[in-house]
């Protein structure tokens, strides 16, 4: 299951979502997209799984929400944002 780091922040905004590093001083900004991603991800839901829904509610082919998905995913744990426990 993933989770934010202790020291990452997650605002919701009227377009997405603001995730703020208080480590690093960074903030990444995501779409409404990427917030369904990652409040999904935070619910215990895995990647394969949020890129069914968004493959089953949104005009993507499931091929293209699985990539999706899963280079969001990366990215997010490559920048230390959420860690996989």
């Amino acid at each position: 299951m993933h989770r934010l780091r202790d020291d990452v922040t997650a605002c919701t905004t009227d377009d997405g979502m603001v995730l703020l590093d208080e480590r690093a001083g960074r903030y990444w900004q995501l779409n409404g997209t990427g917030t369904f991603v990652i409040k999904a991800l935070l619910d215990g839901a895995t990647p394969e799984q949020i890129a069914g829904q968004l493959a089953a509610t949104r005009p993507v082919t499931p091929e293209r929400a699985t990539a999706d998905v899963t280079a969001l995913v990366a990215h997010l744990v490559k920048e230390k944002l959420v860690t996989d426990s």
